[in-house]
């Protein structure tokens, strides 16, 4: 062989590159052998010889062009390719067919550190998390001291306890934590939320426990309008959506207050007490600081009619909003339910609205369906014998894909296109989740396995979370999730978690 301008590569494993043509050829003088090799060949040859993790087989696909039949091939965590008909070598082959494959789900509103220490609470809330199709949660942080003294701290305490990867939404009570904002953003987290809902006579919330420590911590918030201002603006300068718990805390307490003198109970004098018209007049507040300073506003959970009908208002005016709603405005009144367990604010509304929110849902009006999962217990939710004394919120982070699964997708309100848009791909798109919510080359093989066919009936002991209630405890629910795969490994299966705590990660966010 010509071996001009042929240059060696190290002493012990000798290689020139000799380029005659038509062909590239590579020769490798190794322990007195010589190895000739023919690039020409070697893309064949590596489809042969090359190995993958995990293959998943048999399934139908949702991807950004719908539905397909390919296999999903995985390697290091990601999806490398998809296949039709050709199965490449792997480590692991895993049958799922006539099954259905869908983007891991992400849920966007997710409280848990609150009602025990967060190094406890990442590990139960996270297997119920998983055992329900969830592979990236979006904790709600409440911190009653500055974000510079505690975050790093929170951050910490939970990175060893996590079953599925988990981000981070900073709750903003006051001046000093405007200023940590962009802290925060350096952290890797890149929303806030602002609760329009505390202030005055009710401005009573818990706040985040102190890691390690099993402790409630309570505080006072007075979340007026000069504050909601500077939270907006220097969101605004940091290029960071508002997440706005609407509601008018002067409203809501008035009211409350009324009701209370008229020994006025249940569920429907709590939805009485804070009325829909309350929540708009908080739409239209949050909303003119957003168009002055070009800030977008993600309003979460949102289950009224009068709240859709002013968001869509404020939309034509230019204000630019993504919504959410939750599993119990689609399933849950004050007309259908007994006692307290479903008390959460804003309220469960009527009949009428719950026909509402699928409505929207139909018309592209809501971007994302998240649970406003609470990891409480029946001793703190129902504090004394009426509606105004018991805690409000409730456990649903298990039941969040079930229930959309049986109540949209099997009664044909909703689509499977639809469901993975409000599940997964709008979340990862407006909360710079990058590596999410697709199955496609390159993303994270986060992947959440359905099966349609199968029924279950809901109970507390399915889900292994910290909660030893449910809303939905009994429903028989068709269509379940049976394996939960996060970053190419499988967490949970046929509802059984199977990964270790600590293999979540935390997903950095940006815009």
């Amino acid at each position: 062989v010509d071996r001009e301008g042929i240059e060696p590569s190290t002493s012990t494993l000798r290689t020139w590159h000799y380029t005659p043509k038509p062909s590239a050829l590579k020769i490798i003088i190794f322990n007195r052998c010589i190895f000739i090799w023919s690039t020409n060949i070697a893309s064949k040859l590596r489809q042969v010889i090359m190995t993958y993790d995990s293959v998943i087989v048999g399934s139908h696909v949702i991807t950004s062009v719908g539905m397909v039949e390919k296999n999903i091939v995985i390697d290091d965590g990601k999806i490398v390719k998809l296949t039709s008909s050709d199965l490449p070598s792997c480590d692991k082959k895993i049958n799922c067919q006539g099954l259905v494959s869908i983007p891991g789900v992400i849920d966007t509103h997710v409280h848990y550190g609150v009602y025990s220490p967060i190094d406890r609470a990442a590990t139960t809330e996270s297997h119920a998390a998983a055992i329900g199709g969830v592979t990236t949660m979006m904790r709600m942080l409440r911190l009653g001291s500055s974000f510079e003294s505690s975050l790093v701290k929170q951050l910490d305490a939970s990175a060893k306890s996590h079953h599925i990867d988990y981000t981070i939404h900073a709750s903003v009570f006051n001046e000093q934590q405007i200023n940590g904002m962009k802290f925060c953003t350096d952290k890797g987290i890149s929303s806030f939320k602002i609760y329009m809902n505390l202030g005055g006579e009710i401005g009573h919330v818990y706040m985040d426990m102190n890691p390690g420590e099993n402790k409630l911590i309570e505080s006072e918030v007075n979340m007026n309008n000069q504050v909601v201002e500077k939270i907006v603006q220097q969101a605004a300068s940091l290029n960071c959506p508002v997440l706005v718990h609407a509601e008018d805390y002067q409203e809501c307490g008035c009211a409350i207050k009324t009701a209370k003198q008229k020994n006025k109970n249940g569920l429907h004098a709590w939805s009485q007490s804070r009325s829909p018209d309350f929540e708009v007049k908080s739409i239209k507040t949050v909303c003119e600081y957003a168009r002055k300073y070009d800030c977008i506003i993600y309003f979460v959970h949102i289950g009224s009619a009068l709240a859709l009908e002013q968001i869509n208002l404020e939309r034509t005016a230019g204000t630019k909003i993504f919504v959410e709603t939750c599993p119990h405005y689609l399933t849950l009144s004050h007309e259908n339910q007994n006692g307290y367990l479903a008390k959460v604010m804003p309220p469960i509304r009527s009949n009428s609205d719950v026909a509402s929110v699928w409505a929207a849902l139909g018309k592209n009006q809501i971007d994302t369906i998240g649970t406003d999962h609470v990891a409480n217990q029946l001793k703190l939710k129902l504090g004394g014998d009426n509606v105004w004394d018991a805690l409000a919120g409730f456990p649903g982070i298990g039941t969040l894909l079930p229930i959309l699964l049986s109540e949209g997708v099997n009664k044909e309100r909703i689509n499977l296109n639809q469901l993975v848009k409000l599940t997964s791909t709008n979340a990862s798109k407006i909360f710079g989740l990058k590596s999410k919510g697709n199955l496609d080359t390159g993303f994270d093989a986060d992947i959440t396995v359905i099966d349609l066919k199968k029924e279950t009936k809901v109970s507390t002991s399915l889900f292994g979370g910290f909660s030893d209630y449910l809303v939905y405890d009994g429903w028989n629910l068709k269509g379940w999730p049976v394996k939960t795969i996060v970053r190419g490994n499988i967490v949970a299966e046929d509802f059984e978690v199977i990964g270790k705590p600590g293999f979540g990660k935390f997903v950095s966010t940006s815009r």
